[in-house]
This record gives C-alpha cells, sequence and structure tokens, in this order.
C-alpha cells in the first residue's frame, strides 16, 4: 500500500480528503492592527458618551427650561436603549451580517447625536438619546467580536488591550472633556463632537473591515429560508433590561420599593426575565435560532468570566464615580480639577494595557486576573483611608495604584470568555460580556447612589448623639469658637462674651463638620465594601479550567 494510500485511510469516510487539505483558517486582507483602530474609533466615542452628559445636566436643564430630576432621564434613556440592544446585536448580525449592523449603528449614533444637539425640548433631547442608545449599543459588542475573528488566538490578547483602551478609559475621560466643553463652549457640542468621528468610522470601515466567511454564510442561510425576526424574544429583552435599567437608576431617587412605580417595574423585571428565559430555551428546543445564546452558560470559563466581568464593571464605574463625587462636595475641588484626579490613572491604563496584552499570550490568564483582583483589593484598602486631609497627589496615586490592578483584568477576562467557543459564536458571547459590564456599571452606580445616602444617615445618628448642652466638650468647644466670630446684634453678654448670634453660628460650623465626617464615614464604607466584593472574586479563579495555550475559538470542539 503506497504511503498516500495510507494517509488518505486515516481520514474518516464522512469528511472529505480535500477539506483536510485547503481548510486554513481565515485572516483579513487588511492588516488587521488596521482593522483595529478603525472600529474602535467608534467604539471609544459610544463608551464615552455614557458618561459625558453627567457634569452637563445643570446646563441642560437651564437651557432647556426644565429641572434636573427631569434632566436625568437624558442619562437614563441612553442606558435603557443601549442595555436593550446589547444583548440582541448578535442576533441582528446572523441576518444582515456584522460589517452592515455595525455601519448601521454607526449612521444612527452619529444621526442621533447631531440630533441631540439640536433638540429644542427636553421630550426630544430624550428620545433621540433613545435612538442614541440603540445605536451605540450594538458597537461595542460588534468591535469585540471582529476582533475575535481578526486576530489569531496568540494575539487575541494584544488586539483586546486596543478594544480595552476604549471601554476603560472612555468613562474616566468623559465627566473631564464633557466639563471642558460644558464651560468653554456649550453643552450641545458634547453631542456634535460625535458627527465627524462617526462620518470617518463609517468611511473606514466601508473600506477596511469585511465579514468572515462563516458569518457570510450563516447570513446566507438565513435569507435563504426567509427573515424571521424573534419579536417575542426582542419584546421580552427590552422589558427585562430596559426595566433592569431604569430600576437601577431611578432606583434611590424615587425611594426604592416604596415607590409604585419602582415596584412596577421590578414586577415587571422578574416576570419577563423568567419568561424570556422560558422562551429561550423553548427556541432552542424547537431547534430555532434563540435571541439569547444561553448554551454558552453551559463553559464554566464563560460563565465565571460574565461574573468577573460584571464584578469589573461594578467597581469601576462606582469607583470613577466615587472620587470625583468625594473631592467636589468634600474638598471643594471643581469639576475640570476633580477630573484631573481621573486623567493620570487613565494614562497609567494606556501604558498597561499594551504590556497585558503582551502578558495575555504567555502568562495562565487566571494569574493575571488573580493579580489584578488582588492589587484592585490592595488599592480599595490603601482607599478606605479617605480623609479630609488628603492632598492632590495623594488622590491621584490611589487613584494611579487602582488603575495598576484594573488594567490586569479586562483582557484576560475577555480571553478566557472565548476558549471553546464556536466562531460563529463569537457575536454572542461580545454581546452578553458587553452586557455584563453595563449591568455591572449601572449596578455599581446605583449602589453608591444608595448607601452613600443611607449610610451618611447612619453616621450622622450616631454622632450627633453628641451634640447636646450635656457634653461638657461640645458646650467648651462651641463657647470658644463662638469667641472667635464677630457679635450679632450685640446681644451678647458683656465683658468680651459672645453673642446669641455668634453661638449660633458656632453650633452651625459644628455641625457642618458633623456632616462632612459622616459623608467621608460613609465614602469609606463603600470602598470597604467594594474591597470586600473584589477579594471574595479571588477563589473563584480556582473554578476555572486550566486554558490550554493559545487555545482556538473552537479548541472545544
Amino acid at each position: 500500500m503506497s504511503a498516500a494510500a495510507t494517509s488518505l485511510d486515516l481520514i474518516p469516510p464522512e469528511v472529505p480528503a480535500q477539506t483536510q487539505v485547503i481548510d486554513k483558517p481565515w485572516r483579513p486582507k487588511v492588516n488587521p492592527w488596521i482593522v483595529a483602530m478603525t472600529v474602535t474609533l467608534a467604539t471609544f466615542m459610544e463608551v464615552l458618551d455614557s458618561s459625558i452628559a453627567n457634569v452637563s445636566l445643570p446646563h441642560i436643564a437651564g437651557g432647556l427650561g426644565a429641572t434636573q430630576d427631569e434632566a436625568t432621564w437624558v442619562l437614563t434613556a441612553y442606558l435603557v436603549a443601549n442595555a436593550i440592544i446589547l444583548p440582541a446585536g448578535a442576533y441582528m448580525t446572523t441576518f444582515i451580517g456584522r460589517k452592515k449592523f455595525y455601519m448601521i449603528c454607526v449612521a444612527l449614533f452619529g444621526i442621533s447625536s447631531m440630533l441631540c444637539g439640536l433638540a429644542p425640548t427636553l421630550p426630544l433631547l430624550v428620545f433621540f438619546r433613545v435612538l442614541q442608545g440603540i445605536g451605540g449599543g450594538g458597537l461595542a459588542p460588534s468591535e469585540q467580536a471582529i476582533l475575535a475573528d481578526t486576530f489569531p488566538p496568540a494575539k487575541r490578547g494584544q488586539a483586546f488591550a486596543m478594544y480595552g483602551l476604549a471601554v476603560v478609559c472612555a468613562p474616566a475621560i468623559g465627566p473631564t472633556l464633557g466639563g471642558y466643553i460644558t464651560d468653554n463652549f456649550n453643552w450641545r457640542w458634547i453631542f456634535f463632537l460625535n458627527v465627524p468621528i462617526c462620518l470617518l468610522s463609517l468611511f473606514l470601515t466601508s473600506r477596511i473591515v469585511e465579514d468572515p466567511p462563516w458569518v457570510k454564510k450563516e447570513v446566507k442561510a438565513n435569507k435563504s429560508g426567509g427573515i424571521k425576526l424573534d419579536m417575542a424574544g426582542f419584546a421580552l429583552v427590552a422589558m427585562t433590561f430596559g426595566s433592569l435599567e431604569f430600576l437601577l437608576d431611578k432606583g434611590q431617587e424615587d425611594d426604592w420599593f416604596a415607590s409604585h412605580v419602582i415596584l412596577f417595574f421590578a414586577v415587571l423585571m422578574v416576570v419577563a426575565f423568567i419568561t424570556l428565559l422560558w422562551w429561550e430555551l423553548r427556541q432552542l428546543r424547537i431547534g430555532k435560532k434563540p435571541l439569547l445564546n444561553l448554551t454558552l452558560f453551559k463553559r464554566r470559563q464563560f460563565a465565571i468570566s460574565f461574573t468577573l466581568m460584571f464584578v469589573l464593571g461594578f467597581s469601576l464605574y462606582a469607583t470613577t464615580i466615587l472620587i470625583p463625587q468625594f473631592v467636589q462636595t468634600l474638598l471643594g475641588y471643581t469639576a475640570e480639577l476633580a477630573g484631573l484626579v481621573l486623567s493620570p490613572a487613565g494614562l497609567m491604563m494606556m501604558c498597561m494595557m499594551p504590556v497585558v496584552g503582551f502578558l495575555s499570550g504567555k502568562v495562565d490568564p487566571r494569574k493575571l486576573i488573580g493579580y489584578g483582583f488582588l492589587m484592585l483589593t490592595l488599592s480599595l484598602l490603601w482607599m478606605s483611608n479617605l480623609n479630609l486631609q488628603l492632598s492632590y497627589p495623594q488622590l491621584v496615586f490611589m487613584r494611579i495604584f487602582q488603575a495598576s490592578g484594573l488594567a490586569f483584568l479586562f483582557i484576560p477576562i475577555n480571553t478566557i470568555a472565548y476558549i471553546g467557543v464556536k466562531q460563529t459564536e463569537n457575536n454572542d458571547v461580545s454581546g452578553l460580556t458587553n452586557l455584563a459590564r453595563n449591568i455591572g456599571g449601572s449596578s455599581g452606580t446605583a449602589f453608591m447612589a444608595t448607601m452613600l445616602i443611607r449610610r451618611t444617615a447612619y453616621h450622622e445618628s450616631m454622632m450627633v448623639r453628641n451634640l447636646t448642652s450635656g457634653n461638657s466638650g461640645y458646650t467648651s468647644q462651641v463657647k470658644a469658637l463662638a469667641r472667635s466670630f464677630k457679635p450679632g446684634n450685640g446681644t451678647g453678654p458683656s465683658g468680651g462674651g459672645a453673642s446669641i448670634g455668634a453661638l449660633h453660628q458656632a453650633q452651625a460650623f459644628i455641625y457642618n463638620q458633623l456632616h462632612r465626617q459622616a459623608a467621608t464615614l460613609a465614602y469609606v464604607d463603600i470602598i470597604r465594601y467594594l474591597m470586600i466584593f473584589c477579594a471574595c472574586m479571588i477563589p473563584v479563579l480556582f473554578f476555572i479550567p486550566k486554558p490550554p495555550k493559545h487555545a482556538s475559538p473552537s479548541a472545544g470542539h
């Protein structure tokens, strides 16, 4: 028997011999790094828009004749629409193609951004923000899936480093940039800024990005069978994640379950979520493509990475909001100076991301994640020493130390999420991991806002017990302070005694200091809760199976 015949006998009869010869990994025609820079452009603008409008709300409210509470709908509308489209984006790409879906999202994001800048009334601005959220929601998962397919597994970590720069650094830059634009120009320019970026992104995407063969094959198969969108699935996803985002964003403002509106959306979310799970599993049983690929959660790697991404989003957004709020409300920093507290940390992450991307191809990603959560825990332990005497350099170094841990989390978590996943499931993985980060960020923001108010009230109630006339230390301190104030109306006792007005001023001063100290203790409590939350993630890493070196997307199959 010849050598050729022997080699052919080794090939299973159901697989044609020629398939074994010509089945080579697909690679794009253009340099992968050019593709990466192209798709990162619009994604950076989209993530930036999730936080850039925060500091401009008072100006938006004043410019459109609305209250500041009403203006918060500008943020809520965007987040709700964003959360709805994130899990559904992967499903849409199977009908119209990933490149076309990405370009539609960029176009919708750009047009709605221009309309936001031109909006004459608040209701119209909120409506246009919904459209902007729909367009923006499809960008991040589409980019992540494009990078996963464009780069070989060995270089995928380096590709995710560029994606990580957009997703992790943009929320830190957003408030600073938004404050600068609003103070020096007009709040409408925070939306107009997106238009030229989107036009450039559309031009480059049309020339550079291409769909891999398996995406084209899936689109062709769906079109030949007739496009049948899962409208029930879309409705359930919208009710589930839309209600959840509304609940997290408006919960503290409306006193949570004391509000009938919040209670209604909480019940709607639970009912819709349970129904969604039943419906998607039913779609699988009858052989139809589900809107959410729940089979991914059968893999331990993906289920744990989904949880870790939620915690990463929770910690990132909670601390990104906590630090500027602390320095502005208690230390008297301006919005621009508060942003400068975060900016050096953003530069730190920009420097660290390429290093982590390089290491992810050579070091077990579980070790990188463990190091990241350990550094994050230690940085939060350091931040728990927060006080009113901290200087600007101390605050900056605290945030930089924290950023050094965050940089080691995003890339390895994404790398683990794709292990053992089919190439045709890359869109589903990117959609669900971005959903975890989005919901985690909203949960972290809601947690910080709720705990800040409640823990401040708790510490005030504990401390105010000492402010009584029976406390000799308190009375002597009031008298000492009152002597330093000018007599209010001359009603004080003769002989250099303090006036009644000066005594009231002294009491008000002491209470103001008590409130500041109580708020500081509340911030410290929040930081300690986050520290415990992050520390609990380290033991979870032992449940992740050891990933194969340079595991390909289809390694598990």
